[in-house]
Order: structure tokens, then C-alpha cells, then sequence
């Protein structure tokens, strides 16, 4: 009979012991070629997040010039000359011409369908233009854009350049770590164990603006009354690690 109280009580202990090793507390074996003198090596695995806001330092808006004619020479025709009065336009008022580029061309058939065949009706030509300009020029570029000719203000994005990106992704990357690292000592502390140094680090994550307004024709197009005004949102750039620490006994 104590043989038989005896036996459940032991496996309950090892199934305690076993949950006792789970991560993010690790140990491993390290040794030589032939298993002799072997060590055992403690770590601890952590994640952190760390993430920087800042004002935008970069609008990009995109202009779209489009146009309806009877055969599609002409409708290439009335969109290349209005294209080329926005970029006169955004010229004129300062824009360098290396920030103003095309991100789309396209010339298609438009047909009615409501009858028993089809009907041509036309030919419909489009002409997608990217600016990037400063934040608080976002508003006069449309102005000039629609008051030239563009057909719509497809959007506006709020976001960063690339060296300001970067700067700010450094940043998130050593608020990332500090977490990591604040993480790891409370569970060592836990754990009767100091971090001694770092075994393995991973970069995850990518830096990402955040929401940013958009607008479109009818709210930029305000008449002579007055002129487009935008309020840019932050953006936030984020990053994350995963830090793998040595650990010790105290």
C-alpha cells in the first residue's frame, strides 16, 4: 500500500520540477568536440518594444490629371498639356523638379454597356504625379495643382525622410533594448540569478509612420475664397528585439 502513495506523489514532483525549467529561464550544455568538460549555461529570453514620435518632416502628395476625348491620341494629347502646366505651375513656385515625379500613366476604352452591345464612348487617359515636398507646403501644392489643371488630389501623406527615419529607428532600437534588459534583470532577480552579459540579440520590426490624413479634390479644391490648410498627425517609429542574456548565480 505505500508503494502505491508513494509512486503518483514522486511523478506530481517532476511534473512541478519540469514547469520550474520552462523559458524564458534556458540551460544548456556546452563542451568540446568530444562531450568532455562540459558546462552548463544559464540564459534568459526576452522581447522588447521601443518606440519614438515625431513630427513629420516629409508630405507627399498625389496628383492625378485625367481627361475623357473621342480617340485616345487626343486624350493622351489634353493630358500631357495639363501635366505639363502642373509642372510649370509647381516649378514656378520654387518645387524642385526631382520632387515631382510620375507614379502612373495609363490610356483605356471606356464603353456602355446598358444596351444589347456595347457602345464605345471613349477613350479615358490618366496621368499620376508623386511631390514631395515640406509638411507646411502640402496645402499650397495642391492649390497650385488643382488651380493648374489636375483632375484630383488622390492623397497626402504626413511621413519622414530617410535620414530622419533613421535617427528616430536608432532610438526605438535602444528603448527596445532597455525594456529588454529591465525584463531580463527582474526575472534573474526572481530567479536568484544576475544577467552577465549578452549571448544573442535579433532586430525585428520595422519602422512605420503612423496614421496621417488624407485628402482628396473636393476638400482641396476651395476656390479663390480661400486656401488649403492640412494638419499633419505625428509619426511614430517603433522597432523591436529579442535579447537572449548569460546568466548567473548571485
Amino acid at each position: 500500500m505505500q508503494r502505491r502513495t508513494i509512486a503518483p506523489i514522486f511523478l506530481v514532483g517532476l511534473v512541478l520540477l519540469a514547469g520550474c525549467l520552462s523559458a524564458p529561464l534556458q540551460t544548456t550544455a556546452d563542451g568540446g568536440a568530444d562531450g568532455i568538460n562540459a558546462t552548463n549555461a544559464t540564459t534568459i529570453s526576452t522581447t522588447g518594444t521601443g518606440e519614438v514620435t515625431a513630427d513629420a518632416d516629409l508630405a507627399v502628395v498625389s496628383i492625378a490629371v485625367t481627361t475623357t476625348a473621342d480617340s485616345a491620341d487626343e486624350a493622351r494629347g489634353t493630358v500631357a498639356d495639363d501635366v505639363a502646366a502642373v509642372r510649370a505651375a509647381l516649378t514656378d513656385a520654387g518645387i524642385a523638379e526631382d520632387a515631382v515625379q510620375t507614379t502612373g500613366f495609363n490610356i483605356y476604352p471606356e464603353y456602355d454597356y446598358s444596351g444589347q452591345e456595347r457602345e464605345l464612348l471613349g477613350y479615358r487617359a490618366a496621368h499620376t504625379l508623386r511631390v514631395e515636398v515640406a509638411p507646411d507646403r502640402a496645402g499650397e501644392v495642391i492649390d497650385l495643382a488643382v488651380g493648374a489643371g489636375a483632375s484630383e488630389i488622390r492623397g497626402v501623406a504626413f511621413t519622414l525622410t530617410d535620414e530622419k527615419r533613421a535617427e528616430l529607428r536608432e532610438e526605438a532600437l535602444n528603448r527596445a533594448v532597455d525594456s529588454a534588459k529591465a525584463d531580463a534583470d527582474a526575472v534573474a532577480s526572481a530567479s536568484g540569478l544576475t544577467v552577465a552579459g549578452v549571448h544573442t540579440a535579433t532586430v525585428g520590426g520595422s519602422a512605420s509612420p503612423g496614421p496621417y490624413p488624407v485628402a482628396y479634390a473636393e476638400d482641396a479644391a476651395r476656390g479663390s475664397s480661400g486656401s488649403t490648410e492640412l494638419s499633419p498627425g505625428p509619426v511614430t517609429v517603433s522597432a523591436t528585439v529579442q535579447m537572449v542574456y548569460e546568466a548567473e548565480s548571485e
